[in-house]
C-alpha cells in the first residue's frame, strides 16, 4: 500500500493527524462486523461468546505493546476521552477534599490535556501548573521535580508531541512521580507503536493511546489504569469495564486496536528507522533547495516520521494553497476543528512569529515511499520558489 493512490489523488504526508488503517486491520474488523457481529457482553449464545473473547484477545494484545497488564487496559472512543476519563475522573474523588487538587502538565501538551484542565479550573475545582519547556521544546526536569515536591494531585505529560514531534523522558519522569506519590498521566498517542513503551516500570500511573494514530481506525482507543489506583467514572449506564466505563463495546473497532497493536509490535522495529531514513532525506533535500529553511523542536530525540519546519520568509498558509492537490501536510495540530490559530506549542516555545507563520508539520509514515519523498521535495521547494519571486516581484 503506497501512500499516493492509482488515481493521482495528493501524496499523504499528514500521519500525526491520522494514519491510513492498515489493510490487514481493515480485514479483520470487517469479519466483525459482518460475520461475527455479536454483542460482547451477551453472555447466553455464542455470538457473544465469540465478541467477548475477541474483546479479551485484544486487550492482551494492547497491554502486551505497552509493558501492561490486560486487566489494567479499558477501551475508550479515542484518546480524547482516556485523558478526559484520567483528569476527570481523578478529580472528581477529590471534590470532597478540603485542599484544592494541584494539577502540573506540560505546555506542550495536546489540547485534549490542556482544555480539560482549564475547564475544570474554570470552575475552581483544580490549580493548574505550567511547567517549563526551553527554545527546542525539551521539559526543564528540576523544574518539574521543584513542581512535585510540593505536592500535586496529578502529573500531565505526554510521551511525544504531536506537532515537532520530541519524544520526552517518561522513564525519568515516571521515577521523579513516583516518589513523590504522584499520580502520573502520560498522553501516549503519538508514541504508541512507533516507540518502546513500559508502562509497568517507567512508572505510569495512566496511559492514553489512540488507534488511528497508528494504523487502526478512528473512534477507538484506551486508558492503561494503573492496578490499584481508583478514577470516578464520568460515563455511566451499564457499569461496562468494571464499571469505568459504560457503553456497548465496540468490537470490530476493539479488535482493529488489538491488531494494530499486535502489528507494530512484529513490525516497529524495523519500520521505524526506514521511516527515519526518508525523514532524513526529505530534510536534506529541502535544506539543500530552500536556503533559510528552519528546523523546529529536538532534532536529537524527535518521531521517526516527524519533520516540523519553517520557511521565515513565507506564510504556511501561501505554501498550503499552491500544493494541497499534490500534497497533504499541515499548519499544525487536527485537534481543533479546522480553526485558524497560532500553535500554542510554537508559543510556548517562544518561536518568534515568521517562524510560526510560516511553520509546516509532515508526518511520514510506513507506507511512505522513496519517490513520494522526491516528488515531495520538489512540489514544496518550487512552491517556495515561486511564492518568493511574487512576493519579491
Amino acid at each position: 500500500m503506497n501512500s499516493k493512490s492509482s488515481n493521482n489523488s495528493p501524496i499523504y504526508l499528514d500521519y500525526h493527524a491520522t494514519t491510513p488503517i492498515d489493510p490487514r486491520v481493515a480485514d479483520l474488523m470487517l469479519y466483525y462486523m459482518t460475520t461475527a457481529f455479536g454483542n460482547a457482553s451477551s453472555t447466553d449464545h455464542i455470538y457473544g461468546d465469540e465478541a467477548a473473547n475477541a474483546v479479551s484477545q485484544a486487550r492482551n494484545q494492547v497491554a502486551k505493546l505497552v509493558g501492561a497488564s490486560a486487566r489494567e487496559v479499558i477501551f475508550t472512543s479515542g484518546a480524547t476521552e482516556s485523558i478526559n476519563l484520567a483528569i476527570q475522573g481523578t478529580i472528581i474523588k477529590h471534590l470532597d477534599n478540603p485542599n484544592k487538587p494541584r494539577i502540573a502538565f506540560s505546555p506542550l501538551e495536546h489540547k485534549a490535556v490542556l482544555d480539560t484542565c482549564q475547564e475544570i479550573a474554570k470552575k475552581g475545582s483544580a490549580d493548574l501548573i505550567s511547567l517549563q519547556v526551553d527554545s527546542k521544546g525539551r521539559l526543564d526536569l528540576e523544574y518539574l521535580e521543584q513542581v512535585c515536591q510540593q505536592g500535586l494531585s496529578l502529573l500531565c505529560v505526554m510521551a511525544a508531541n504531536n506537532e515537532i514531534g520530541n519524544i520526552y523522558p517518561v522513564k525519568e519522569i515516571g521515577e521523579i512521580a513516583q516518589k513523590h506519590n504522584i499520580p502520573f498521566l502520560c498522553d501516549a498517542s503519538q508514541a504508541a507503536g512507533k516507540i518502546p513503551i513500559d508502562f509497568e516500570q517507567w512508572g505510569i500511573t495512566y496511559l492514553a493511546i489512540s488507534g488511528h494514530k497508528f494504523y487502526a481506525p478512528k473512534g477507538i482507543g484506551a486508558l492503561i489504569v494503573r492496578k490499584g489506583h481508583h478514577l470516578e467514572p464520568i460515563i455511566f449506564g451499564g457499569g461496562h469495564q468494571k464499571g469505568l466505563r459504560s457503553g456497548t463495546l465496540n468490537v470490530p473497532g476493539i479488535v482493529g486496536l488489538g491488531e494494530a497493536c499486535r502489528l507494530r509490535q512484529l513490525e516497529m522495529e524495523k519500520d521505524e528507522p526506514a521511516i527515519a531514513i526518508l525523514r532524513d532525506k526529505l530534510q536534506n533535500l529541502l535544506q539543500e533547495k530552500i536556503s533559510n529553511l528552519v528546523v523546529n523542536g529536538d532534532v536529537t530525540s524527535r518521531l521517526a516520521g516527524n519533520l516540523h519546519l519553517a520557511i521565515p520568509t513565507i506564510p504556511n498558509s501561501a505554501i498550503i494553497a499552491r500544493i494541497r492537490d499534490r500534497l497533504a501536510i499541515s499548519t499544525g495540530s487536527a485537534c481543533s476543528s479546522g480553526v485558524a490559530a497560532p500553535s500554542h506549542v510554537l508559543r510556548a516555545i517562544n518561536l518568534p512569529d515568521e517562524l510560526i507563520e510560516g511553520s509546516l508539520r509532515i508526518g511520514l509514515g510506513k507506507f511512505t515511499t522513496n519517490q513520494e519523498i522526491d516528488i515531495s521535495a520538489t512540489i514544496i521547494s518550487d512552491a517556495a520558489c515561486k511564492i518568493n519571486l511574487l512576493m519579491n516581484s
